[in-house]
């Protein structure tokens, strides 16, 4: 298979290595990126049309993009990856929403080490390219229209996931945003972990070099200033209503953010 190639796995903590930086990516870091990220998808969906795309050909997607991302000068840093490798079965991933770059990088990190899928709003289905690489994860499609609708979507197609060994990542924020605020931080993932009995892992992101667009939100300025932090939490086992841990969650993301700078809504 074309798209199936080496990569190396994460180790439990990773810190950008120096690479060089083209002239051109210097002065023109996002035509740079983007120029990469959609031959990417070119290639992406050229193996999802002949029914090839697999795990294999995601992880190495994510780690390409990877590569493009620390290419256009960003700094990556990755912590806590022994955190999803000591626990062993499947867990629902719980992250603040920042950019596009974390849906394009997790899999980079989780998949190697257990399955996963994401659940994803309709409309990134009709996406041009982007779309047959996202029906081969198999991703849980909610509507973002009609809460009740979805909140039974979740709790069925995720509980059946969860069941069969397969994690899921939730972002519980409504919108892709850099400014964490917990009101908007809903407890869906939580209540998930609870019907299906597993706890859910929490992930605190720092994304915003990969910014959201004002006309496309896909498509914002890629600002090499700024690095991209991701770091998962030890999983946290849900007891009585789930409160508590939802709160554990959300102050775990919280003190990462502050540390880095981050808008935080108190």
């Amino acid at each position: 298979m074309e798209f199936k190639l080496s990569y190396n796995l994460i180790s439990d903590r990773y810190e950008s290595k120096p690479v060089k930086i083209s002239l051109f990516a210097r002065l023109f870091p996002s035509i740079y990126f983007y120029s990469r990220i959609f031959y990417l998808l070119y290639r992406g969906h050229k193996i999802a049309l002949k029914g090839e795309y697999d795990t294999d050909a995601w992880i190495y997607s994510s780690f390409w993009t990877l590569d493009i991302i620390e290419r256009s000068g960003i700094k990556v840093y990755i912590e806590g990856v022994d955190n999803i490798v000591n626990y062993k079965g499947p867990c629902v991933f719980v992250g603040n929403h920042m950019s596009t770059a974390e849906t394009f990088l997790l899999p980079s990190i989780i998949a190697p080490i257990k399955p996963f899928t994401y659940i994803l709003k309709e409309s990134l289905m009709d996406v041009p390219m982007l779309k047959h690489m996202l029906k081969a994860t198999d991703p849980i499609v909610v509507t973002r229209n009609n809460p009740r609708e979805d909140f039974k979507i979740v709790m069925e197609k995720g509980g059946e996931k969860l069941a069969n060994g397969i994690s899921v990542t939730v972002f519980p924020q409504t919108t892709r945003t850099p400014i964490f605020d917990e009101k908007q931080f809903n407890s869906m993932g939580v209540k998930l972990a609870k019907k299906a009995g597993v706890p859910i892992l929490p992930i605190a992101l720092k994304t915003d070099a990969w910014s959201n667009g004002k006309l496309i939100k896909d498509l914002g300025k890629i600002r090499p200033e700024l690095d991209i932090h991701l770091v998962f939490g030890k999983p946290i086992h849900i007891s009585g209503r789930g409160d508590e841990e939802h709160q554990m969650a959300i102050d775990f993301i919280k003190s990462h953010l502050k540390n880095w700078g981050c808008s935080v809504v108190e």
